[in-house]
């Protein structure tokens, strides 16, 4: 065994005891929903070249977030750190970023990035500007805020996990039943309209369900490394189909496995964030997927880029044997018009 195997070995945790213990059970189930889901989804983002997009929903769920803490506790007297309220709240925020920044793209002639920067920096300022007026109030519940936007797996309750259970089952089922139209939007925009499809209808709708899946990650892993989980994932699967039903099951199987391995080694390693090692797993994954993917992979392409120069080189220098008999010099050739 190598010494990092040897120093690795004893910190790892029995598996079997890993699953019996409740709290470390209900973090791998959470934290694989939040995986699945969002790599299965992020795909059409991914697909669309709108990866900024899950940037911005994941910076401006922030204000979000604090919002509805705020709202909940001090307004109508409810749990303000319930999943289920800060993910309505991080829903509506993320929501509203992304239709204002396409607001300012169409009514101006800020192109639609730098309107997604605007969003994302007015949004996640305002957001930090009310976490840290929270954390000197005198409200309930105010400890721990902080922790939706870095994320804490090992706080997640079984109440949490039933409200990420339900806005995943949700936004997947959304997902599955209107198949043919998300597809149709996705690759050909122009043959939606011609079908008689509703881009203004079906845009939103699959963007609110893209939101859904970012922002339900929000205590389990943070919103800011949600990101990483709408991106990666779908990025990995890329590479190894060209087909998106495969794409999208194998990204949603490749964030929850990640998602599951990381929650393990977080445990097993002791003291280290759960979201943080989730990303070093992801970004393993997409690095295999990137070199060694039969298809698409960065290796298969340097070796085909190499095959492609010899063969041009070859043929440059060698005369072809096909050529024929060249005519004698002056001759009239076909094609030259003779005087």
């Amino acid at each position: 065994m190598s010494p990092l195997t040897d120093a690795l070995a004893p910190a790892l945790v029995d598996p079997v005891v890993f699953l019996s213990s409740y709290t470390y059970r209900t973090m791998l189930l959470g934290t694989s929903m939040v995986g699945l889901t969002a790599g299965a989804l992020g795909s059409y983002l991914y697909l669309h070249k709108q990866s900024l997009v899950s940037d911005v929903i994941g910076h401006s769920a922030i204000a979000g977030v604090t919002t509805a803490f705020v709202t909940a506790t001090a307004l109508l007297g409810i749990a303000g750190r319930s999943v289920l309220v800060l993910t309505i709240g991080a829903l509506i925020a993320a929501t509203a970023a992304v239709l204002v920044a396409n607001g300012i793209a169409r009514a101006s002639r800020v192109g639609i990035d730098a309107a997604m920067a605007i969003c994302l920096a007015l949004f996640y300022g305002s957001g930090v500007v009310m976490l840290n007026a929270i954390s000197h109030s005198s409200l309930p519940e105010r400890g721990g805020i902080a922790d939706y936007v870095f994320g804490s797996a090992s706080t997640l309750t079984r109440a949490d996990l039933t409200a990420i259970s339900g806005f995943a089952a949700a936004a997947l089922v959304i997902t599955a039943l209107l198949w043919k139209e998300f597809k149709v939007l996705t690759f050909d925009p122009v043959l939606c309209r011609t079908m008689g499809l509703s881009t203004r209808i079906l845009g939103p709708l699959l963007l609110g369900t893209v939101t859904v899946a970012i922002v339900i990650g929000i205590k389990a892993v943070g919103l800011i490394l949600m990101v990483a989980f709408a991106i990666m994932p779908a990025a990995a699967a890329r590479q190894w189909t060209r087909h998106l039903w495969s794409m999208i099951a194998l990204a949603g199987l490749i964030g929850a496995l990640s998602a599951a391995m990381g929650s393990y080694l977080a445990v097993s390693l002791g003291s280290i964030p759960t979201g943080p090692i989730i990303v070093l797993v992801l970004s393993a994954v997409l690095a295999v997927s990137l070199l060694a993917a039969p298809r698409r992979s960065l290796l298969r392409r340097r070796r085909a880029q190499r095959a492609l120069r010899r063969r041009l080189l070859a043929e440059a220098t060698c005369p072809r044997q096909d050529a024929g008999p060249q005519p004698a010099k002056g001759a009239p050739t076909a094609g030259r018009r003779i005087r």
